[in-house]
């Protein structure tokens, strides 16, 4: 059997985006009052597993760290084919960095135990530092490719995978346990089903807070951040806007002038 992780984050949901405060105190996001989406690069993560389960004796487990309501975000995994989802959620985890939440993640990867894949999305949202995957690689000391965008073989402990790098892409041969993360070009994850939704009302979900996981306070969450913001400020965008009228010469010259008042041309 391959058992697999895919990491997935609850991020707020972008339709709200206009409506998010940060904390002036922690220069955090609180996510308890806002709601809460899949990031959308691990739904690409989760889809790579369903596959992989279509064609092999698969273990699928969902992880993921935050707030009592990212439990909802696990359940839809579960509903979409993932069989377990395990969910870190402790007061002491809120705003950690991507290097506090990658050795949250790892010390669970670990008591959850053995693991041949781990999936994440090659960002997030919110963050978009893309560390967390190969951070989680380097605390359980595994390979680890970035970027994945297509599995060539996918069979076997030593897999071939097309990962991006500049314009094109790169050939990689890695070797069983590893971390691997993607981009949204691997495929097209399947929308949720009334039946899925049904069948994950029976599947488990886990939930660790911090001293299940056996770590240090000073480990997680805000204390366990090595990098954090130290200034928050208010960007204004204020910009002129001219109609332009008359006819379709007159705009050209109009536009013309003016790139040319602005030194552009």
């Amino acid at each position: 059997m391959l058992n697999i992780v895919v990491c997935v984050k609850a991020v707020p949901d972008p339709s709200i985006v206009d409506k998010l405060k940060i904390d002036p105190i922690t220069k955090s996001l609180p996510r308890l009052d806002v709601p809460l989406v899949v990031n959308p690069l691990d739904n690409h993560a989760l889809e790579a597993a369903l596959q992989l389960k279509k064609k092999y004796d698969v273990q699928i487990t969902t992880l993921c760290m935050g707030p009592p309501p990212a439990g909802n975000i696990l359940r839809e995994c579960l509903a979409l084919g993932a069989d377990t989802g395990i969910l870190l959620t402790d007061p002491a985890f809120a705003g950690a960095d991507a290097f506090a939440t990658a050795y949250t993640l790892a010390k669970a990867i670990e008591k959850n135990g053995p693991v041949d894949v781990i999936f994440c999305g090659m960002a997030s949202s919110d963050g978009a530092t893309e560390w967390v995957g190969p951070e989680i690689a380097t605390f359980l000391n595994m390979p680890v490719v970035t970027m994945v965008r297509e599995f060539v073989i996918d069979q076997g402990d030593e897999w071939v995978v097309k990962a991006d790098y500049d314009h094109g892409y790169r050939k990689v041969k890695l070797k069983l346990p590893a971390v691997i993360t993607v981009t949204r070009n691997l495929n097209q994850p399947k929308s949720l089903s009334f039946s899925g939704i049904l069948k994950a009302r029976s599947k488990e979900i886990t939930e660790w807070d911090r001293e299940e996981l056996g770590i240090p306070a000073e480990r997680v969450g805000l204390k366990g951040s090595p990098t954090y913001v130290t200034e928050l400020s208010n960007l204004e965008s204020r910009r002129e806007v001219e109609l332009l009228e008359g006819t379709l010469q007159e705009k050209v010259e109009r536009i013309v002038q003016i790139l040319s008042d602005a030194g552009a041309v």
